[in-house]
């Protein structure tokens, strides 16, 4: 895990791979910019042939080669970004390896131009989601680029406007960006925030792009040609051989050519193959067939700037960008019908580049403007659900209370898949010994940890997080890097806990991520333990090392150590506020420890019957709890009250024992369901089961020795219960599916009404995490796909995007959601990508990524995520 070697300083380059062109523009150490000539031209084209032996070539000298076999040419691969491959004449190629080939062309020639490759910034469609931003990433890292950082299209734009034509663009005012490529239009307004950039609202239209008027234009032209020329037009619509092919192709060129001559000139000449006499084209005819296009494209401006709830009138600018932003009919439009006048340039293909530099910090720059990376993070304490007990008579799914694992073994993986196209060997390892899923899962078994204390000094989620673009904060350097392995952290408020292995020892520490500084540590605590975990409490942080024997310590919120407990390899511990409760699995007791010097207050045996030895708990958790951050299997991060310190026990007695974890005594008993299948939670005053064939879901009244109430039964017995969850004051979320289809949906029903409230598709889906009078349904346990939606409170709407229903969801607080594309359960370094999005409406925020962190190692609170990352623990800042 040694330090990466610096870059040259000073130099940069920002690159915009464009449908048709891809232009690449170079920064000095002295602040100069100038375009990249690539073949002695500013603008390549981003075509690519493929010759007979292989070889991808690309440019001018792809577009010359298709002359040969048009059929071996590829001239927009960025069109093909959702295609695995593409036929270049007899053989498939990757479409990651055709964007690899155009940005490989754009690496020779800075290497040419500064002797290496300067930092690099790459730009994206606002709209992309992150599968297509993990295909850029790819092809990059294939091209032979270092890691770049990724941007979003119109931040780059907007950066130009303001920084090289200095436009005033005042904070909190938003800039509209009009990018009509030769591909796709992309609109996109953008808002000045604290001198960053970010996108608050996109959209635009995939098949309306330079090429789309092209198309327009040809047939256009064909119109004129089928009467005056029937079987040159025939040749030219359906070319059967290769001679032809070329002269479709040279025809297609030469009508571009005439559409871009018409935005200086009034008349263009077209050359048709097979005729010996041109013919002309004018720019009225140009404007009458494109102005159809161009309407459409002006509707959509005016649509996506409304639905940021903006008029026209209130921007600070409209900025055209893309190169066939260059005809005058485009402007004219757009300000007849917006009555903005937009800004447009001579060369429109270049601000993208230019402006993307703006994000690659020059080196006098502050820490807190470093570029940061792509994707979403949660914290590796919470970041797997728990797996029913090893030896359980029954087969359950983890108590939705409180209730975390210890290690990834605790459970499956949660994180979404990795990219389509990333090989094993895409990231560099961050450990020196990476461990495995399977591996970890044979060498750790199952700790759960319920952590129930009074928290009330903390945020509880009273307003949605205003979600800004990530901004680096301050680091704690990982000391002898080279030799330190499985890196943890754990936050609560502003306090972050973190740790890693080394030379036989558990390095700890803590940090004040308010007042930006290293409060204590790294401490060193002996054990030969490899694996380790964190839990962040009020005020203390405990440390558990698996294995066998393993150990739980106990450190303050000043570094001192407090308590060393041995512990088992399947042995469960429960925070309370006056006791650490530790069900041993050898002795099959409950023990209340006494958190100051670790004396034993009680003991409790587990209920049995003849030689059937075995118990099943929820720690009771309140609906405050939920407010604030969760982990993906839904669980809160900490608990917002301490009062209740209760636990549910079902006993192998066929009892259920509603335990004071204060001394360890039964304060009510009921009969428990006999059932070889259990879904079930504890929360305020209620413990939820769900159970049988037909499911149905039964609560009983914690305070009351009432017998349990049935809140609904399922009248499909083909449907089975996947989990249940809290979803608001009085209410109860299931997740189920049928056998015969695997169609999953997701309900909400009345407690007290003993109904259905609504039922909504959920399909894909595995987890329920509770948002106040919501509940997401997501994914954490799919090995090949990842889903999430999110449903308003009275189950009418849904609310999350396309892109944001393909990725892994997880709470900041009952009002925000983090949506994370990449692999949280990692122990090698990799990229992950953040997207910040508002429950009640559904507003999104790509936050950007995190490039090369640990994803088992992240931990968040409600502003900032806390990753390790090369050789230190860096904080990142998500909000304004």
């Amino acid at each position: 895990m040694g330090r990466m070697p610096e870059p040259q300083q000073g130099f940069a380059i920002g690159v915009d791979l464009g449908t048709s062109n891809t232009v690449a523009v170079m920064r000095w150490p002295d602040g100069r910019t100038r375009p990249l000539l690539v073949d002695g031209v500013p603008v390549m084209p981003s075509g690519v042939y493929a010759d007979e032996s292989g070889q991808l070539l690309v440019g001018r000298d792809a577009q010359r080669l298709a002359g040969l076999d048009p059929s071996r040419f590829e001239p927009n691969p960025k069109r093909r970004i959702d295609e695995p491959g593409v036929l270049l004449g007899n053989r498939e190629v990757a479409t990651v390896d055709l964007l690899a080939a155009v940005l490989g062309a754009v690496a020779r020639a800075a290497v040419e131009a500064v002797g290496f490759l300067p930092p690099a910034v790459l730009t994206y469609p606002a709209a992309w989601g992150p599968r297509r931003r993990d295909v850029l990433a790819y092809a990059a890292s294939r091209a032979g680029w270092p890691p770049v950082r990724l941007l979003p299209e119109p931040v780059a734009a907007a950066r130009y406007f303001a920084d090289v034509l200095r436009r005033p663009v005042p904070v909190g005012a938003c800039l509209a960006v009009f990018d009509f490529g030769g591909g796709t239009l992309d609109i996109a307004v953008v808002r000045n925030e604290n001198g960053r950039f970010n996108v608050v609202g996109s959209g635009g239209i995939e098949d309306l792009g330079g090429l789309d008027v092209d198309a327009a234009l040809v047939e256009h032209l064909g119109t004129v040609l089928s009467a005056s020329a029937p079987d040159v037009w025939y040749a030219l619509n359906q070319p059967d051989t290769t001679s032809r092919r070329r002269d479709r192709r040279l025809f297609w060129e030469d009508v571009r050519g005439a559409k871009e001559m018409l935005s200086r000139t009034t008349v263009a000449p077209i050359t048709i193959p097979g005729r010996d006499q041109a013919i002309h084209l004018t720019r009225e005819e140009l404007e009458r067939v494109a102005e159809p296009l161009l309407r459409r494209a002006v509707w959509e401006t005016g649509a996506v700037i409304h639905r940021c709830g903006l008029r026209p009138d209130q921007l600070a600018g409209l900025f055209l960008v893309g190169g066939s932003s260059r005809l005058p009919l485009a402007a004219r439009l757009l300000h007849a019908e917006l009555g903005i006048a937009p800004t447009v340039l001579e060369q429109p293909e270049l601000p993208v580049a230019e402006g993307a530099l703006a994000e690659l910090v020059p080196p006098q720059a502050t820490p807190a403007m470093e570029p940061q990376t792509a994707q979403a993070v949660y914290p590796a304490t919470a970041a797997v659900p728990v797996s029913a007990h090893p030896a359980a008579p029954h087969s359950v799914s983890p108590p939705y209370g409180p209730a975390f694992p210890v290690s990834p073994a605790a459970g499956v993986p949660v994180s979404p898949p990795p990219p389509v196209y990333a090989p094993p060997s895409a990231a560099r390892s961050f450990l020196k010994r990476p461990i495995t899923w399977v591996g970890a899962a044979a060498a750790v078994v199952v700790l759960a940890v319920v952590a129930v204390l009074a928290l009330h000094q903390f945020s509880r989620g009273a307003s949605a997080v205003d979600f800004s673009t990530l901004r680096a904060g301050f680091s704690v350097p990982i000391a002898d890097s080279k030799n330190a392995d499985y890196p943890v952290t754990a936050t609560v408020g502003n306090r972050t806990y973190y740790g890693w292995t080394g030379n036989k020892k558990f390095h700890l520490g803590a940090m004040d991520l308010d007042k930006q500084k290293n409060v204590w540590g790294p401490v060193d605590v002996d054990s030969e333990a490899s694996t380790w975990r964190l839990w962040a409490l009020p005020d203390r942080v405990v440390a558990i090392a698996t294995g066998s024997p393993g150990a739980l310590y106990v450190f303050g919120n000043d570094g001192k150590q407090h308590l060393q407990v041995p512990i088992g390899s399947e042995d469960i511990a429960y925070f309370f506020k006056d006791h650490l409760v530790l069900y041993q699995d050898q002795t099959r007791q409950l023990l209340g420890l006494n958190w100051s010097n670790g004396h034993q207050d009680w003991v409790r045996d587990n209920p049995k019957s003849g030689s059937f030895n075995d118990t099943l708990l929820a720690g009771e958790s309140t609906l405050a709890d939920f407010a604030g951050p969760g982990a993906p299997s839904g669980r809160p991060l900490f608990y917002a009250d301490g009062d209740s310190q209760r636990i549910v026990q079902t006993g192998a007695d066929k009892k259920l024992y509603l335990v004071d974890g204060t001394n360890g005594k039964t304060i009510r008993q009921w009969n428990a369901v006999d059932s070889t299948s259990v879904k079930y939670f504890a929360s305020d005053g209620k413990y939820y089961v769900g159970w049988g064939s037909p499911y149905q879901i039964q609560a009983y009244d914690l305070n009351k020795q009432d017998e349990p109430q049935t809140i609904y039964s399922s009248p499909d017995s083909k449907r089975s219960l996947v989990t249940i969850a809290p979803c608001g004051n009085g209410r109860v979320c299931a997740l189920d599916e049928a056998t015969d289809n695997n169609s999953t949906e997701v309900a909400a029903f009345d407690v007290n009404a003993h109904k259905q409230l609504w039922r909504k598709p959920a399909g894909g889906t595995d987890t329920l995490v509770s948002l106040g009078d919501q509940v997401l349904a997501t994914t954490t346990q799919s090995s090949s796909s990842v889903a999430s939606f999110l449903y308003s409170a009275d189950g009418k709407k849904q609310l999350l995007g396309s892109d944001d229903q393909k990725t892994l969801g997880v709470r900041v607080n009952a009002h925000s959601l983090l949506f994370v594309s990449g692999n949280l359960d990692g122990t090698s370094s990799g990229d992950l990508s953040l997207v910040g999005v508002t429950t009640q409406d559904g507003k999104r925020t790509a936050l950007g990524p995190l490039q090369g962190v640990v994803g088992s190692s992240c931990s968040w609170n409600e502003k900032d995520v806390v990753c390790a990352k090369e050789d230190k623990i860096q904080v990142w800042h998500f909000t304004s």
